[in-house]
């Protein structure tokens, strides 16, 4: 039976991202390109994006400053999305995506965008003012989180986790700090998660056991490119699932994606971790074997 929840994805680092298609291209000379499109990009947004298909209720939140955050706020709501833009000082992190059909995919970003003091304070007094039950998902990095700037946006986070399913893809800093909180949900990739826990990407069987049981976390999933699954329960042995293989076009957001649908599967369909684990890989490969992030086609 679906649960009604409404989920909220906050996004601390938004891109304003353009892509440039090329026959071919090498570096060192003036190239032109074929088609050039204009996305908005950054992980929450990319969740919210599979939210959508998906069919549950949500709302995008983000910090856009500059002409390229007008940009952003123009094509989020030209596209229908629901979101919500706390205004900041700095400009928004812009970004460019290359492709040739003789070459990879190449991305290139530019500087991050730490938010303003009352960017965080709007951020965190709406986050308060919002009904208990809901679930926030926090995505991707978060420029100044060490900072005093960043005390309310934490403070008002570490409430959250008393009123509402929390859940985390981050790293870094602001991962050792929702490792510490009890979240419903941490997602991390493998590289990550072993710089998080001191020990080898191939040693997971024994990193997640540890880590389940020195922190708080209700539940953890480990992604690893087209690798297997790891996911693991607060109170049960890790476990692991592989994707269903596909040629892979774009591997961009194909985490965000498998994010998305978890999310969706754990907390407004009520599966058990590993049925959500289990039902969203399809979906994380189907992204990954079409060009743009959550646009294929659904699984049946």
């Amino acid at each position: 039976m679906n649960r009604p929840l409404h989920f909220y994805t906050l996004t601390g680092n938004l891109l304003a991202e353009r892509t440039l298609e090329f026959p071919t291209w090498a570096p060192g000379r003036t190239q032109r390109a074929v088609r050039e499109s204009f996305q908005v990009g950054g992980k929450g947004i990319n969740v919210a994006k599979m939210l959508a298909r998906l069919g549950a209720p949500h709302t995008a939140l983000c910090f856009t400053g500059g002409a390229p955050g007008a940009e952003c706020e123009a094509w989020l709501r030209d596209r229908g999305f629901a979101f919500h833009a706390f205004p900041t000082d700095a400009p928004t992190r812009t970004g460019t995506v290359v492709r040739g059909a003789a070459q990879a995919e190449t991305t290139f970003l530019g500087c991050d965008a730490l938010p303003s003091a009352s960017a965080v304070q709007a951020c965190a007094d709406f986050l308060d003012a919002q009904p208990d039950g809901r679930l926030l998902a926090v995505c991707g990095s978060l420029p100044g989180w060490t900072t005093d700037a960043f005390a309310p946006l934490r403070a008002a986070l570490a409430r959250w986790s008393r009123r509402g399913p929390l859940a985390a893809d981050t790293y870094g800093p602001p991962l050792a700090w929702f490792a510490a909180q009890p979240v419903a949900l941490i997602k991390i990739n493998a590289d990550e998660f072993a710089a998080f826990a001191g020990r080898a990407a191939g040693d997971m069987d024994r990193a997640l056991g540890e880590a389940r049981g020195r922190f708080p976390v209700q539940r953890w999933i480990v992604t690893d490119g087209p690798g297997d699954v790891w996911f693991c329960e607060a109170d049960a042995a890790p476990a692991r699932l592989s994707p269903p293989p596909v040629v892979e076009v774009s591997a961009t957001g194909s985490g965000d994606v498998l994010f998305a649908c978890v999310l969706d599967a754990l907390f407004r369909r009520g599966l058990p971790l590993r049925d959500a684990v289990a039902t969203a890989l399809p979906f994380a490969s189907a992204n990954a074997a079409h060009p743009g992030i959550a646009e294929f086609p659904l699984p049946a």
